[in-house]
């Protein structure tokens, strides 16, 4: 009954910002973690950010500096500020919910939005 769904991701040249949204409905959310992967062809997905239902926030070494996480007050909501992008950044973008935030850092959660596409050109 879970259902995810990701919006925000777009094309933009190096430098530029994107915000990525992850809308959850079916349930109540106000002490679940919540987090961001992201997977580029032919390589392995890999954790972007999370945070916990109290606030607890993890990033990526490539993100921190560049990428912030945050979420709405009834916590069914998590969005990514993304600043800098570069091409390295192309990939796409998928949101993780979760009832603790080491469950949404290893990516073993069983809820998971279908994505949405970033692209960074040069």
């Amino acid at each position: 009954q879970v259902q995810l769904a990701e919006s925000g991701g777009g094309s933009v040249q190096v430098g530029e910002s994107l915000r990525l949204s992850c809308v959850a409905s079916g349930r109540d959310f106000s002490r679940w973690g919540m987090g961001w992967f992201r997977q580029a062809p032919g390589k392995a997905r890999e954790f972007v950010a999370g945070v916990s239902w109290h606030d607890i926030v993890q990033y990526a070494d490539f993100a921190k500096g560049r990428f912030t996480i945050s979420k709405n007050g009834g916590h069914n909501t998590v969005f990514l500020q993304m600043n800098a992008l570069t091409p390295e950044d192309t990939a796409v973008y998928s949101c993780t919910f979760a009832q603790t935030l080491p469950v949404i850092e290893a990516g073993t959660g069983d809820h998971w939005g279908q994505g949405t596409q970033v692209t960074v050109s040069s």
